[in-house]
Protein backbone atom coordinates (compact mmCIF):
# COMPACT_ATOMS: atom_id res chain seq x y z
CA UNK A 1 0.00 0.00 0.00
CA UNK A 2 2.50 2.66 0.95
CA UNK A 3 4.36 1.55 -2.54
CA UNK A 4 0.97 2.33 -4.36
CA UNK A 5 1.06 6.04 -2.17
CA UNK A 6 4.28 6.49 -3.18
CA UNK A 7 4.19 6.07 -6.71
CA UNK A 8 0.25 8.23 -6.65
CA UNK A 9 2.30 10.90 -5.25
CA UNK A 10 5.05 10.82 -7.75
CA UNK A 11 2.55 10.99 -10.79
CA UNK A 12 0.45 13.62 -9.31
CA UNK A 13 3.67 15.71 -9.17
CA UNK A 14 4.47 15.18 -12.19
CA UNK A 15 0.99 15.71 -13.67
CA UNK A 16 0.91 18.96 -11.94
CA UNK A 17 4.21 19.83 -13.55
CA UNK A 18 3.08 19.27 -17.15
CA UNK A 19 -0.28 21.20 -16.67
CA UNK A 20 0.30 23.71 -14.27
CA UNK A 21 2.14 25.68 -16.54
CA UNK A 22 -0.40 26.24 -19.49
CA UNK A 23 -3.13 26.98 -16.50
CA UNK A 24 -0.78 29.56 -15.41
CA UNK A 25 -0.63 31.06 -18.78
CA UNK A 26 -4.36 30.78 -19.72
CA UNK A 27 -5.32 32.39 -15.89
CA UNK A 28 -2.35 35.33 -16.35
CA UNK A 29 -4.53 36.06 -20.16
CA UNK A 30 -8.01 35.89 -18.55
CA UNK A 31 -6.90 38.25 -15.86
CA UNK A 32 -4.77 40.55 -17.99
CA UNK A 33 -5.21 41.41 -21.92
CA UNK A 34 -8.17 38.28 -22.62
CA UNK A 35 -10.99 38.11 -19.93
CA UNK A 36 -13.08 35.77 -20.19
CA UNK A 37 -16.72 35.03 -18.24
CA UNK A 38 -16.71 33.47 -14.68
CA UNK A 39 -18.82 30.74 -15.90
CA UNK A 40 -15.66 29.67 -18.23
CA UNK A 41 -13.36 30.44 -15.92
CA UNK A 42 -14.84 27.79 -13.58
CA UNK A 43 -15.04 25.04 -16.42
CA UNK A 44 -11.73 25.51 -16.65
CA UNK A 45 -10.59 25.19 -13.36
CA UNK A 46 -12.52 22.46 -12.38
CA UNK A 47 -12.14 20.75 -15.85
CA UNK A 48 -7.29 21.27 -14.84
CA UNK A 49 -8.35 19.42 -11.92
CA UNK A 50 -10.15 16.42 -13.71
CA UNK A 51 -7.29 16.25 -16.18
CA UNK A 52 -4.47 16.41 -13.22
CA UNK A 53 -6.03 13.39 -11.79
CA UNK A 54 -6.39 11.71 -15.07
CA UNK A 55 -3.09 12.13 -16.25
CA UNK A 56 -1.97 10.83 -12.84
CA UNK A 57 -3.96 7.74 -13.08
CA UNK A 58 -3.22 7.07 -16.39
CA UNK A 59 0.43 7.23 -16.52
CA UNK A 60 0.39 4.55 -13.45
CA UNK A 61 -1.82 2.50 -15.50
CA UNK A 62 0.16 2.90 -18.49
CA UNK A 63 3.31 1.97 -16.18
CA UNK A 64 1.76 -1.19 -14.19
CA UNK A 65 -0.59 -2.36 -17.15
CA UNK A 66 0.02 -1.15 -20.81
CA UNK A 67 3.52 -0.57 -21.76
CA UNK A 68 4.21 -4.65 -19.88
CA UNK A 69 1.36 -5.54 -22.00
CA UNK A 70 2.78 -4.12 -24.87
CA UNK A 71 6.11 -5.40 -24.24
CA UNK A 72 5.46 -9.06 -23.49
CA UNK A 73 2.72 -9.38 -26.16
CA UNK A 74 5.37 -7.80 -29.01
CA UNK A 75 8.19 -10.30 -27.82
CA UNK A 76 5.98 -13.49 -28.26
CA UNK A 77 4.25 -12.34 -31.25
CA UNK A 78 8.41 -11.54 -32.62
CA UNK A 79 8.85 -15.36 -31.99
CA UNK A 80 5.66 -16.73 -33.62
CA UNK A 81 5.84 -19.28 -36.12
CA UNK A 82 2.90 -17.79 -37.92
CA UNK A 83 3.81 -13.62 -37.52
CA UNK A 84 2.10 -12.91 -40.90
CA UNK A 85 -1.25 -13.75 -39.12
CA UNK A 86 -0.59 -12.32 -35.97
CA UNK A 87 0.30 -9.00 -37.79
CA UNK A 88 -2.85 -9.50 -39.65
CA UNK A 89 -5.14 -9.85 -36.05
CA UNK A 90 -2.73 -6.79 -35.04
CA UNK A 91 -3.68 -4.87 -37.57
CA UNK A 92 -7.48 -5.31 -37.49
CA UNK A 93 -7.67 -4.96 -33.82
CA UNK A 94 -5.75 -1.60 -34.24
CA UNK A 95 -8.45 -0.37 -37.37
CA UNK A 96 -11.61 -1.43 -34.94
CA UNK A 97 -9.91 0.28 -32.14
CA UNK A 98 -9.31 3.58 -34.37
CA UNK A 99 -12.95 3.69 -35.83
CA UNK A 100 -14.45 3.36 -32.61
CA UNK A 101 -13.44 5.73 -30.87
CA UNK A 102 -11.88 8.45 -32.77
CA UNK A 103 -10.90 11.15 -30.17
CA UNK A 104 -9.18 8.45 -28.26
CA UNK A 105 -5.80 9.30 -29.52
CA UNK A 106 -4.08 9.37 -26.63
CA UNK A 107 -5.01 5.51 -26.71
CA UNK A 108 -4.60 4.67 -30.15
CA UNK A 109 -1.12 5.89 -30.53
CA UNK A 110 -0.22 2.32 -27.89
CA UNK A 111 -1.69 0.17 -29.67
CA UNK A 112 -1.09 -1.24 -32.99
CA UNK A 113 -3.20 1.38 -35.43
CA UNK A 114 -4.25 2.46 -39.01
CA UNK A 115 -1.30 4.25 -40.12
CA UNK A 116 -1.86 8.21 -40.22
CA UNK A 117 -1.14 8.61 -43.92
CA UNK A 118 -3.86 6.08 -44.06
CA UNK A 119 -6.70 7.50 -42.64
CA UNK A 120 -5.55 11.18 -44.62
CA UNK A 121 -6.36 9.63 -47.75
CA UNK A 122 -9.80 8.05 -46.16
CA UNK A 123 -10.75 11.60 -45.24
CA UNK A 124 -9.73 13.29 -49.00
CA UNK A 125 -11.55 9.93 -50.80
CA UNK A 126 -14.34 10.67 -48.32
CA UNK A 127 -14.27 14.02 -49.67
CA UNK A 128 -14.40 13.36 -53.24
CA UNK A 129 -17.48 10.65 -52.57
CA UNK A 130 -19.42 13.25 -50.38
CA UNK A 131 -20.26 16.70 -50.72
CA UNK A 132 -22.13 18.87 -48.14
CA UNK A 133 -24.60 21.30 -49.26
CA UNK A 134 -22.80 23.65 -46.40
CA UNK A 135 -19.68 23.98 -44.99
CA UNK A 136 -20.66 27.04 -42.51
CA UNK A 137 -19.26 27.09 -39.23
CA UNK A 138 -21.94 27.33 -36.17
CA UNK A 139 -20.30 28.89 -33.50
CA UNK A 140 -20.60 27.23 -29.57
CA UNK A 141 -22.85 28.79 -27.44
CA UNK A 142 -21.16 29.94 -24.04
CA UNK A 143 -22.57 28.29 -20.83
CA UNK A 144 -23.81 29.54 -18.31
CA UNK A 145 -22.78 28.42 -14.68
CA UNK A 146 -24.67 30.30 -11.50
CA UNK A 147 -23.19 28.22 -8.84
CA UNK A 148 -21.30 24.75 -8.01
CA UNK A 149 -24.04 22.46 -8.37
CA UNK A 150 -24.63 23.64 -12.05
CA UNK A 151 -20.64 23.29 -12.41
CA UNK A 152 -21.17 20.01 -11.47
CA UNK A 153 -24.01 19.63 -13.33
CA UNK A 154 -22.67 20.36 -16.44
CA UNK A 155 -19.58 17.71 -16.08
CA UNK A 156 -21.62 15.01 -14.96
CA UNK A 157 -23.74 15.11 -18.17
CA UNK A 158 -20.54 14.79 -20.12
CA UNK A 159 -19.40 11.91 -17.71
CA UNK A 160 -21.18 9.03 -19.34
CA UNK A 161 -20.30 9.46 -22.80
CA UNK A 162 -16.41 9.10 -22.10
CA UNK A 163 -17.24 6.35 -19.39
CA UNK A 164 -19.04 4.18 -22.24
CA UNK A 165 -16.53 5.47 -24.58
CA UNK A 166 -13.41 4.74 -23.24
CA UNK A 167 -15.19 1.38 -21.94
CA UNK A 168 -16.14 0.32 -25.94
CA UNK A 169 -12.28 1.45 -27.33
CA UNK A 170 -10.88 -0.41 -24.35
CA UNK A 171 -12.53 -3.38 -24.92
CA UNK A 172 -10.46 -5.19 -27.46
CA UNK A 173 -7.19 -4.50 -25.77
CA UNK A 174 -8.38 -6.14 -22.21
CA UNK A 175 -9.72 -9.25 -24.93
CA UNK A 176 -6.11 -9.28 -26.84
CA UNK A 177 -4.71 -9.30 -23.69
CA UNK A 178 -7.18 -11.92 -22.77
CA UNK A 179 -6.44 -14.71 -25.62
CA UNK A 180 -3.14 -14.29 -25.04
CA UNK A 181 -3.15 -14.50 -21.46
CA UNK A 182 -4.67 -17.81 -22.08
CA UNK A 183 -2.71 -18.97 -24.61
CA UNK A 184 0.55 -17.95 -24.18
CA UNK A 185 1.43 -16.04 -21.21
CA UNK A 186 -0.06 -17.67 -18.53
CA UNK A 187 0.67 -15.01 -15.68
CA UNK A 188 0.18 -15.77 -11.99
CA UNK A 189 -0.27 -14.09 -9.33
CA UNK A 190 1.03 -11.28 -8.03
CA UNK A 191 1.88 -9.89 -11.82
CA UNK A 192 -1.60 -10.52 -13.04
CA UNK A 193 -3.16 -8.54 -10.06
CA UNK A 194 -0.65 -5.45 -11.01
CA UNK A 195 -1.62 -6.04 -14.71
CA UNK A 196 -5.40 -5.77 -13.83
CA UNK A 197 -5.44 -2.75 -11.27
CA UNK A 198 -3.47 -1.23 -14.46
CA UNK A 199 -6.09 -1.24 -16.46
CA UNK A 200 -8.35 -0.16 -14.34
CA UNK A 201 -6.50 2.85 -13.64
CA UNK A 202 -6.17 3.52 -16.81
CA UNK A 203 -9.30 3.56 -17.88
CA UNK A 204 -10.24 5.72 -14.77
CA UNK A 205 -7.41 8.22 -15.76
CA UNK A 206 -8.79 8.13 -19.48
CA UNK A 207 -12.20 8.92 -18.63
CA UNK A 208 -11.44 11.77 -15.97
CA UNK A 209 -8.87 13.16 -18.41
CA UNK A 210 -11.13 13.08 -21.37
CA UNK A 211 -14.19 14.32 -19.71
CA UNK A 212 -11.58 17.23 -17.80
CA UNK A 213 -10.30 18.62 -21.57
CA UNK A 214 -13.55 17.72 -23.53
CA UNK A 215 -16.21 19.67 -21.51
CA UNK A 216 -13.84 21.75 -19.71
CA UNK A 217 -11.24 23.20 -22.27
CA UNK A 218 -12.77 23.33 -25.27
CA UNK A 219 -14.86 26.41 -24.08
CA UNK A 220 -11.86 28.03 -22.49
CA UNK A 221 -9.66 27.53 -25.58
CA UNK A 222 -12.61 29.05 -28.04
CA UNK A 223 -13.37 31.92 -26.03
CA UNK A 224 -9.51 33.04 -25.12
CA UNK A 225 -8.64 32.68 -28.95
CA UNK A 226 -11.32 35.04 -30.04
CA UNK A 227 -10.64 37.96 -27.22
CA UNK A 228 -7.06 37.46 -28.23
CA UNK A 229 -7.62 38.05 -32.19
CA UNK A 230 -9.98 41.01 -31.20
CA UNK A 231 -7.31 42.74 -29.93
CA UNK A 232 -5.66 45.86 -31.95
CA UNK A 233 -2.45 44.19 -31.83
CA UNK A 234 -3.80 40.64 -32.84
CA UNK A 235 -0.05 39.94 -34.12
CA UNK A 236 0.03 39.05 -30.76
CA UNK A 237 -1.67 35.85 -31.36
CA UNK A 238 1.32 34.02 -32.95
CA UNK A 239 3.62 34.34 -29.99
CA UNK A 240 1.32 33.30 -27.58
CA UNK A 241 -0.04 30.54 -28.93
CA UNK A 242 3.86 29.33 -29.21
CA UNK A 243 4.25 30.06 -25.59
CA UNK A 244 0.88 27.19 -25.31
CA UNK A 245 2.05 25.31 -27.78
CA UNK A 246 5.65 24.92 -25.90
CA UNK A 247 3.79 24.25 -22.45
CA UNK A 248 0.69 22.33 -23.59
CA UNK A 249 2.69 18.99 -25.27
CA UNK A 250 3.84 18.37 -22.11
CA UNK A 251 0.45 17.88 -20.81
CA UNK A 252 -0.15 14.85 -23.76
CA UNK A 253 -0.50 11.33 -21.50
CA UNK A 254 0.95 9.83 -24.56
CA UNK A 255 3.93 11.60 -24.64
CA UNK A 256 5.28 10.91 -21.36
CA UNK A 257 4.62 7.18 -22.44
CA UNK A 258 6.67 7.89 -25.47
CA UNK A 259 9.64 9.66 -23.55
CA UNK A 260 9.60 7.08 -20.72
CA UNK A 261 9.93 4.45 -23.24
CA UNK A 262 12.70 5.87 -25.60
CA UNK A 263 14.61 6.41 -22.53
CA UNK A 264 14.76 3.01 -21.11
CA UNK A 265 15.51 1.46 -24.57
CA UNK A 266 18.16 3.53 -25.06
CA UNK A 267 19.78 3.29 -22.29
CA UNK A 268 19.37 6.83 -21.50
CA UNK A 269 21.33 7.37 -24.38
CA UNK A 270 18.68 9.67 -25.71
CA UNK A 271 17.16 11.56 -22.84
CA UNK A 272 13.62 11.93 -21.92
CA UNK A 273 14.80 15.57 -21.21
CA UNK A 274 16.23 16.11 -24.28
CA UNK A 275 12.86 14.47 -26.48
CA UNK A 276 10.74 16.82 -23.97
CA UNK A 277 12.36 19.72 -25.15
CA UNK A 278 12.29 18.79 -29.31
CA UNK A 279 8.82 17.96 -29.10
CA UNK A 280 8.16 21.60 -27.29
CA UNK A 281 10.08 23.29 -29.68
CA UNK A 282 8.64 21.58 -32.38
CA UNK A 283 4.44 22.04 -31.08
CA UNK A 284 5.65 26.09 -30.42
CA UNK A 285 6.56 26.51 -33.92
CA UNK A 286 3.75 24.49 -35.47
CA UNK A 287 1.56 26.64 -33.64
CA UNK A 288 2.76 29.80 -34.74
CA UNK A 289 2.80 28.64 -38.38
CA UNK A 290 -1.30 27.87 -37.55
CA UNK A 291 -1.81 31.57 -35.87
CA UNK A 292 0.19 32.59 -39.11
CA UNK A 293 -2.21 31.47 -41.51
CA UNK A 294 -5.53 32.11 -39.05
CA UNK A 295 -4.64 35.87 -39.10
CA UNK A 296 -3.24 35.93 -43.51
CA UNK A 297 -5.47 32.89 -44.70
CA UNK A 298 -2.07 31.14 -46.29
CA UNK A 299 -3.41 27.86 -47.81
CA UNK A 300 -1.68 24.78 -45.68
CA UNK A 301 -0.30 23.42 -48.12
CA UNK A 302 2.48 26.28 -48.06
CA UNK A 303 3.38 24.40 -44.75
CA UNK A 304 2.48 21.18 -45.26
CA UNK A 305 4.12 19.98 -48.49
CA UNK A 306 7.89 21.40 -47.34
CA UNK A 307 7.23 20.66 -43.72
CA UNK A 308 7.29 16.67 -44.94
CA UNK A 309 9.55 17.29 -47.48
CA UNK A 310 12.36 18.59 -45.18
CA UNK A 311 11.04 15.66 -42.70
CA UNK A 312 12.25 13.54 -45.52
CA UNK A 313 15.30 14.61 -46.59
CA UNK A 314 16.31 14.30 -42.44
CA UNK A 315 15.76 10.73 -42.56
CA UNK A 316 18.28 9.77 -45.26
CA UNK A 317 20.83 12.04 -42.86
CA UNK A 318 20.13 10.80 -39.52
CA UNK A 319 20.30 7.60 -37.55
CA UNK A 320 16.98 5.76 -38.28
CA UNK A 321 16.38 4.89 -34.35
CA UNK A 322 15.44 8.89 -34.30
CA UNK A 323 13.44 8.59 -37.59
CA UNK A 324 11.47 6.16 -35.81
CA UNK A 325 11.17 8.20 -33.12
CA UNK A 326 10.32 10.99 -34.99
CA UNK A 327 7.37 9.73 -36.52
CA UNK A 328 5.87 8.15 -33.44
CA UNK A 329 6.48 11.50 -31.94
CA UNK A 330 4.41 13.34 -34.17
CA UNK A 331 1.55 10.67 -33.52
CA UNK A 332 1.47 11.91 -29.69
CA UNK A 333 1.99 15.18 -29.96
CA UNK A 334 -1.08 15.86 -31.97
CA UNK A 335 -3.02 14.71 -28.97
CA UNK A 336 -6.27 15.31 -26.84
CA UNK A 337 -4.80 18.50 -25.16
CA UNK A 338 -4.15 19.90 -29.00
CA UNK A 339 -8.00 18.61 -30.34
CA UNK A 340 -9.54 20.24 -27.34
CA UNK A 341 -8.14 23.40 -26.49
CA UNK A 342 -5.44 23.81 -29.69
CA UNK A 343 -8.33 23.70 -32.48
CA UNK A 344 -10.66 25.41 -30.49
CA UNK A 345 -8.38 28.34 -29.80
CA UNK A 346 -7.96 28.68 -33.59
CA UNK A 347 -11.12 28.39 -34.64
CA UNK A 348 -11.88 31.30 -32.03
CA UNK A 349 -9.42 33.47 -33.04
CA UNK A 350 -10.44 32.91 -36.96
CA UNK A 351 -13.68 33.69 -36.29
CA UNK A 352 -12.85 37.22 -34.59
CA UNK A 353 -10.66 38.21 -37.92
CA UNK A 354 -13.82 36.89 -40.06
CA UNK A 355 -11.43 34.20 -41.84
CA UNK A 356 -12.63 30.68 -42.98
CA UNK A 357 -13.29 28.50 -39.79
CA UNK A 358 -12.60 25.38 -42.19
CA UNK A 359 -10.04 26.20 -44.35
CA UNK A 360 -8.26 28.92 -41.85
CA UNK A 361 -8.43 26.93 -38.54
CA UNK A 362 -8.33 23.31 -38.95
CA UNK A 363 -5.24 22.25 -39.82
CA UNK A 364 -3.98 22.63 -36.02
CA UNK A 365 -3.50 18.80 -35.08
CA UNK A 366 -1.29 18.47 -38.81
CA UNK A 367 0.78 21.21 -38.06
CA UNK A 368 1.62 19.92 -34.72
CA UNK A 369 1.94 16.56 -35.92
CA UNK A 370 4.51 17.52 -38.43
CA UNK A 371 7.38 19.60 -36.84
CA UNK A 372 8.27 17.30 -34.35
CA UNK A 373 9.44 14.88 -37.67
CA UNK A 374 11.77 17.80 -38.04
CA UNK A 375 12.80 18.87 -34.60
CA UNK A 376 13.51 15.41 -33.14
CA UNK A 377 15.93 14.40 -36.79
CA UNK A 378 17.33 17.77 -36.20
CA UNK A 379 18.25 16.33 -32.90
CA UNK A 380 19.49 13.11 -34.43
CA UNK A 381 21.78 15.01 -36.73
CA UNK A 382 23.45 16.97 -33.72
CA UNK A 383 24.00 13.33 -31.67
CA UNK A 384 25.65 12.13 -34.83
CA UNK A 385 27.81 14.95 -35.32
CA UNK A 386 28.87 15.02 -31.45
CA UNK A 387 29.35 11.13 -31.55
CA UNK A 388 31.57 11.40 -34.68
CA UNK A 389 33.37 14.91 -33.23
CA UNK A 390 33.81 12.52 -30.07
CA UNK A 391 35.06 9.73 -31.90
CA UNK A 392 37.58 11.88 -33.90
CA UNK A 393 39.24 13.22 -30.81
CA UNK A 394 39.42 9.82 -29.45
CA UNK A 395 41.31 9.05 -32.63
CA UNK A 396 43.60 11.88 -32.40
CA UNK A 397 44.22 11.55 -28.42
CA UNK A 398 45.20 7.45 -29.10
CA UNK A 399 47.42 9.06 -32.24
CA UNK A 400 49.27 11.20 -29.68
CA UNK A 401 49.78 8.81 -27.19
CA UNK A 402 51.23 6.19 -30.22
CA UNK A 403 53.20 9.12 -30.70
CA UNK A 404 54.50 9.78 -27.20
CA UNK A 405 55.04 5.60 -26.76
CA UNK A 406 57.13 5.86 -30.43
CA UNK A 407 59.10 8.96 -28.96
CA UNK A 408 59.90 7.01 -25.55
CA UNK A 409 61.18 3.66 -27.77
CA UNK A 410 63.55 6.06 -29.64
CA UNK A 411 65.09 8.14 -26.69
CA UNK A 412 65.28 4.35 -25.01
Amino acid sequence: MELYQTRFAEKLKEALTAVSPTIGIVLLLSFTIAPIPPSILLLLLFGAVLLIIGMMFFTLGAELAMTPVGEKIGTRIANSRNLGIVLLLCFLLGFIITISEPDLQVLAEQVPSVPNAVLILAVLLLGLLYHPESTGYAGSEIPVIRDSVELWRYFAAGLPKYIEEIAVSLLPIILFFAVFQMISLKMRGRPLKKIVIGMVYTYVGLVLFLTGVNVGFMPAGNYLGAMIAGLSYRWVLIPIGMVIGYFIVKAEPAVYVLKEQVEEITSGAISGEAMGLSLSLGVSVSIGLAMIRVLTGISIFWFILPGYLIALALSFFVPKIFTAIAFDSGGVASGPMTATFLLPFAMGACEAVGGNIVQDAFGVVAMVAMTPLITIQIMGAVYKYRFAHARAEEALEASYLDIWADDDIIEL
